[in-house]
């Protein structure tokens, strides 16, 4: 499927964001749109939508020209077989016990690791990203202080690897959770596929708003490697289906907002009990007072 992408500049982050929430509205619809501010110093931020079908020229300029930003680069990207490319480009991931990988790095897998397959899947990710190696990270630190939850939700899971992880080490029931149902159905598929399909439940549900999630709690380790915002919005119902002592375990957050993530979490009665950065993402794990 032929795809174009529509890119501009412009100062001040709430400017953007506006331009950004315009550009969603657009006739033909972007299917994704992103807000960035560029890594290089300049104080610039990049608006920029992916688009099916040929996006309006015209529009485009109206948007730019209202929100004071550069014209929009429209470009047509090359068709690829981004599986494929992804299967050659990603390389194994070790993050503590935990060696993440494809299947075609099969062979590679140490002995005495926990391997967690994972193969390429264009919707949804492989699992590679700073943000999930933060997460297993965390949990491998856990485990290695004797902390052995019996309890284990993975919420917003997508790929589902970090309850794969957790079912995989500690060989007890873990339920997942995402908003989409495609992304559960990819979930099951992935416990399948690492042979602990009878261990991690998964369902489709916004946050904790499922009965089966309900049943479970309370919680003595909850994973959610999602976005800020949903962190922040997610922190009364997080403290509310933790035990007392237990653990949440919090990722896809850029470092300038882990202040803020951990000002929300305080407020219900969490603190840090380990923070630290990969890259640009920084995972937090927090304790239930």
């Amino acid at each position: 499927m032929p795809t174009w992408t529509a890119l501009t500049t412009l100062a001040e982050k709430a400017r953007a964001e506006a331009l950004g929430e315009a550009l969603d509205a657009l006739d033909p619809a972007p299917t994704g749109v992103g807000v960035f501010e560029l890594e290089d110093g300049s104080g610039l931020w990049e608006v920029g939508g992916y688009f099916t079908e040929t996006p309006d020229d015209i529009a485009l300029a109206l948007l730019a020209a209202a929100h004071d930003a550069k014209p929009f680069a429209v470009s047509k990207l090359p068709e690829t077989d981004w599986v494929a490319h992804v299967r050659r480009e990603l390389h194994p991931v070790e993050a503590g016990r935990f060696y993440l990988y494809g299947a075609h790095d099969a062979d590679s897998l140490p002995q005495g690791a926990v391997g967690l397959l994972i193969e390429a899947a264009m919707a949804f990710g492989t699992g590679h990203h700073g943000t999930t190696k933060g997460c297993l990270l965390a949990v491998d630190r856990l485990l290695n202080a004797g902390k052995l939850p019996q309890s284990v939700a993975d919420i917003g899971c997508g790929t589902a690897v970090l309850a794969i992880a957790a079912a995989k080490v500690l060989q007890r029931s873990v339920i997942a959770s995402d908003i989409d149902q495609v992304a559960v159905d990819v979930a099951r598929a992935n416990a399948a596929a690492n042979k602990v399909a009878e261990l991690v439940h998964c369902v489709e549900a916004a946050g904790f708003d499922h009965p089966d999630l309900a049943a479970r709690a309370p919680y003595d380790l909850v994973f959610a490697n999602i976005l800020k915002g949903p962190l922040i919005e997610l922190a009364p119902s997080m403290a509310a289906h933790i035990a007392a002592a237990g653990y949440a375990i919090l990722s896809g957050i850029l470092n300038p907002q882990a202040d803020e993530v951990v000002a929300a979490y305080r407020a219900v009665g969490m603190d840090v009990a380990d923070r630290f950065e990969l890259g640009e993402w920084t995972t937090l794990t927090l304790r239930k007072r």
